[in-house]
């Protein structure tokens, strides 16, 4: 694969909007070229990408469904065709649902779950590391994985299949950074607490930051620039002794 930029390049799922926003301007000021993958919203991605450019910085959209082997496929031969390199995936589209407790729930429901959280970001994984892997003749690279404060606390009587997911995310994360932890690629993931973002709408909870500040020892909800923040730690090369950690983001809670 030839090299096309110097820049080091970073793809971000989910980056349109959120937490992914916020790490995708983050990365682009520390100046790598940033992909922003996005499964609908085209429009976000693309002010998002003339945001970054008005600031100097370089980011492209990219569109793919994570859990669509056949597309993610695509966005990968996208950023080889586009840049010739890899330095960086950030696994952080995800998705919620409505609230509910187990025996209100669907197999549906529990598939497009584990589709987009689970097996999309093993995919994304799995092509990250065919480019990064010094096995695969690549220089190395760094992955985070977007878990969730809920793989620990369950989310009984809202979001127990979200929860499961995420749990599954932390036992992805410790065994791939073993996996590859010679082969130059650092793997660690990040779980957010009750952050101020619009996912909670999209699980029929819009206020639900305010609601639950009071449960947290810092008695506020986080900012998706906070989560953002422990992200673009994990890669740089100021993390570059850290491998296999997932690091809470919650506010104490």
């Amino acid at each position: 694969m030839k090299t096309l930029t110097s820049q080091k390049v970073a793809l971000v799922t989910g980056g349109g909007r959120g937490i992914g926003a916020a790490v995708c301007r983050q990365l682009a000021a520390e100046g790598y070229a940033v992909v922003v993958n996005y499964t609908a919203s085209q429009a976000t991605a693309n002010g998002l990408c003339e945001s970054v450019a008005l600031a100097g910085g370089t980011a492209i959209g990219l569109q793919a469904d994570v859990s669509d082997e056949a597309q993610v496929l695509a966005m990968f031969a996208s950023i080889d065709a586009t840049f010739g390199r890899l330095d960086a995936l950030v696994n952080n589209a995800g998705v919620v649902d409505m609230t509910a407790r187990l025996d209100e729930m669907n197999v549906a429901r529990w598939r497009r779950m584990f589709d987009i959280n689970v097996i999309g970001s093993m995919i994304c994984a799995r092509e990250a590391v065919k480019r990064m892997s010094t096995r695969h003749g690549g220089k190395g690279g760094a992955i985070v994985n977007l878990s969730s404060a809920a793989a620990k606390m369950g989310s009984p009587g809202q979001y127990l299949d979200y929860a499961t997911s995420k749990g599954a995310i932390d036992t992805f994360t410790l065994g791939l950074a073993k996996e590859v932890a010679a082969e130059g690629i650092r793997v660690n993931g990040v779980r957010p607490g009750i952050i101020d973002t619009d996912i909670h709408a999209s699980g029929g909870l819009p206020d639900r930051v305010a609601q639950m500040a009071n449960s947290v020892p810092m008695q506020r909800g986080g900012t998706a620039d906070e989560v953002a923040s422990a992200i673009v730690w994990l890669l740089s090369d100021a993390a570059s002794y850290v491998t296999g950690t997932t690091i809470d983001v919650t506010g104490g809670r």
